[in-house]
């Protein structure tokens, strides 16, 4: 008999209790491809918590495109690292908010009850780089819900409890679901890494984008201004809106981007059209930029390392254009500047970042919540470039608003994109 998966939200189960099966969006090595056919709905033993686990109930789960990359098996398969090997099975998702349902031993700072969103960085507690260095530099570090399996995308889920923190009662189930990887990776690369301050100047790329649109309410929070590079003007506006001085359009520059393939002469053309750019970064922000936020890579970072100033940083998480990256390092030593990598953050920095949430201070930014049977379509779309923002999905949650008990703006709806 097929699953329905329409009565994914009802339970029979009190909290401390777990049922024996879940449904949950499985995909396996076999069927590995196209979004819309690799997720399948199963009906799986649900996962008992170990030592220092917690099993949470699933209310709402943002998708992210980590798994468009474990339906396609590229550029590398999932099932061969991790968890996979010993499941034989992956259930991605990487964002969630839920409730504490069944504490393992050990566990002593949650009860089952609790409401929490989840932070999706997971590493041995007996790596020594866990203890007194950063997780994040653990050999045994890896994304929940990506490289490892028991992901959101069902009914419950098996974290570490490390990975909880509390749920603002100002946002619902839907509200807090879905920023847990963009906004924190944002915090770490902009707060910890770039160390900005009051007074700072940021040129942030994509800005309307899954990061930018975080890395823009930072510098609002921390009293830096902020230029938003975005590609309409309706995105603009946005930006303005979350608190940037002003945005630039990134089609009136569309010669400054990276190919690797220019000629001298093609090259030269480009370097016009970036000192261009530069030049209307400084005339926004009165200097240079201090900071410039990175995650486009090949075609944008030639154009970063030449527009921060000089001992200013270039802070990069990622390579959407490309991860080769190609630049001329004479601006680098010349001018004495940093480039510094990021990747996700720890739970500290989580806890902290989720305290402005909680403040209101900063929002979440959606664009769709979808119901469970929506898992599929959402991939796919992410991997056809046909979604307009941020897509969580419902899956204990009825309705988009629930789980708020405290007044609060809630989340920002808006079609966002880079």
């Amino acid at each position: 008999m097929a699953l329905d998966i329409a009565e994914v939200a009802k339970l029979d189960v009190e909290p401390g209790t777990l049922p024996e099966k879940m449904a949950a969006w499985v995909i396996r090595p076999e069927r590995e491809g196209e979004p819309k056919d690799a997720f399948q709905v199963e009906e799986v033993e649900v996962p008992e918590p170990g030592a220092f686990e917690v099993i949470v109930r699933v209310m709402a789960a943002g998708v992210n495109f980590n798994n468009v990359w474990a339906a396609l098996g590229k550029p590398v398969s999932v099932f061969g690292y991790g968890d996979h090997p010993e499941h034989g099975h992956h259930i991605g998702g990487s964002d969630a908010s839920g409730i504490v349902w069944k504490v393992g031993p050990g566990v002593t700072s949650w009860k089952p009850g609790d409401e929490v969103v989840v932070h999706c960085n997971q590493a041995s507690y007996e790596d020594v780089e866990v203890h007194g260095l950063d997780p994040l530099a653990a050999p045994s570090q890896k994304i929940w819900g990506y490289e490892t399996t028991w992901g959101s995308f069902a009914q419950f889920t098996k974290v570490q409890a490390q990975q909880l923190l509390p749920k603002p009662a100002n946002l619902s189930w839907v509200d807090c679901s879905a920023y847990g990887l963009t906004y924190f990776t944002a915090y770490r690369m902009l707060i910890d890494r770039a160390r900005i301050q009051a007074g700072h100047n940021v040129l942030i790329w994509g800005a309307a984008g899954g990061l930018g649109v975080f890395a823009t309410q930072l510098c609002r929070a921390s009293g830096a201004n902020a230029v938003g590079v975005v590609s309409s003007p309706e995105k603009g506006e946005l930006v303005k809106q979350l608190g940037a001085v002003d945005y630039i359009d990134r089609n009136e520059f569309k010669g400054m981007m990276r190919t690797g393939d220019e000629d001298a002469e093609a090259e030269k053309a480009r370097f016009k059209e970036s000192r261009a750019f530069a030049k209307q970064v400084k005339s926004i922000l009165g200097d240079a930029p201090d900071v410039v936020f990175e995650h486009v890579g090949k075609a944008t970072f030639p154009t970063s390392v030449f527009t921060v100033k000089p001992f200013g940083r270039v802070v990069i998480c990622g390579a959407t254009s490309g991860y080769t990256l190609d630049f001329d390092v004479r601006y680098l030593w010349m001018k004495q500047k940093e480039i510094l990598g990021s990747h996700f953050a720890n739970a500290y920095e989580c806890m902290r970042a989720n305290q402005l949430m909680a403040e209101g201070k900063v929002r979440p930014v959606l664009s769709q919540a979808m119901g469970f049977e929506g898992v599929p379509e959402a991939h796919q779309m992410l991997h056809e470039n046909r979604h307009s923002g941020k897509i969580t999905i419902r899956v204990g949650a009825t309705d988009d608003h629930e789980g708020q008990t405290e007044a609060g703006e809630g989340a920002i709806w808006a079609e966002v994109g880079a």
